[in-house]
């Protein structure tokens, strides 16, 4: 266990376009900050420039509601073109009140609007509303931006895809881990001892959040313009199958729903 790590925000990163080459724009980012990458480093990278990427922008112009989508505005008094988005981005509405609607994404991760976004996204200049929607497979994301770094530089790092979420018990969003390459999400503690000899009965450490978190820090939530971060010394198990929806609690063990 290290006694230290390092977090550096890349600065300078370029406002990302639809169908840009990010991995090469990352790589870019590193040599324009004097970074050269080493076996072990994590490369933590927003979401959204990932999602603006990859095209996952949505005018709400172009949104015809569904009747589910419009009872579901008479109920929270949203717009029922970006309901429809939510309905068609998750599993499950969890629960509503007005002003809010708390969903299961697709991807199991529980949270405000199916984690679809406006902060950061530019606008039209007819002011139709643009939204965010998260990548189509994180996990996918975060393999093809670790393979083309570690192409490109010869080493072996790990790669999260991050948002910020908020908790049903605490006040305060944080950084949380939606997509992983090469490192394992949850880190098993069950077996081993503390310093009086206790053998560990339940403790798992989700370490991809932790990661996701600290560079949340630094990436900042409104005009930093910091979206990826590199993260150096931390301790984390490698993982070449390793997947986000690790962290996910199986339904059958949630006492909450």
């Amino acid at each position: 266990m290290p006694t230290s790590i390092t977090i550096t925000a890349l600065d300078g990163f370029p406002l990302v376009q639809p169908g840009d080459d990010l991995p090469a724009l990352i790589l870019n980012a590193l040599a324009a900050n004097n970074i050269t990458l080493c076996d072990g480093d994590v490369l933590v990278v927003a979401h959204k420039v990932v999602s603006k990427a990859e095209g996952r922008l949505v005018r709400l112009a172009d949104v015809v509601p569904s009747p589910a989508a419009e009872e579901l505005a008479r109920q929270t008094g949203k717009d029922p073109r970006f309901l429809e988005l939510v309905l068609r981005e998750s599993r499950e509405i969890v629960r509503t009140r007005p002003g809010l609607v708390i969903a299961e994404h697709v991807h199991g991760w529980i949270c405000a609007n199916a984690a679809i976004d406006r902060s950061n996204v530019e606008q039209t200049a007819d002011n139709d509303e643009t939204v965010l929607l998260l990548p189509r497979d994180p996990d996918a994301s975060a393999r093809t931006i670790r393979e083309r770094v570690q192409a490109a530089t010869g080493t072996t790092i790990a790669v999260i895809i991050n948002d910020t979420h908020g908790r049903p018990f605490r006040i305060g969003a944080m950084g949380v881990a939606i997509g992983v390459a090469g490192l394992a999400p949850v880190s098993d503690l069950r077996g081993e001892h503390d310093l009086f000899g206790y053998t560990m009965q339940t403790t798992e450490i989700a370490t991809a959040d932790e990661l996701a978190a600290a560079a949340s820090l630094l990436q900042g939530q409104t005009n930093q313009a910091r979206p990826v971060v590199l993260i150096r010394g931390a301790p984390y198990h490698p993982d070449e199958t390793a997947t986000a929806r690790q962290l996910v609690r199986p339904r059958e063990l949630d006492l909450f729903r």
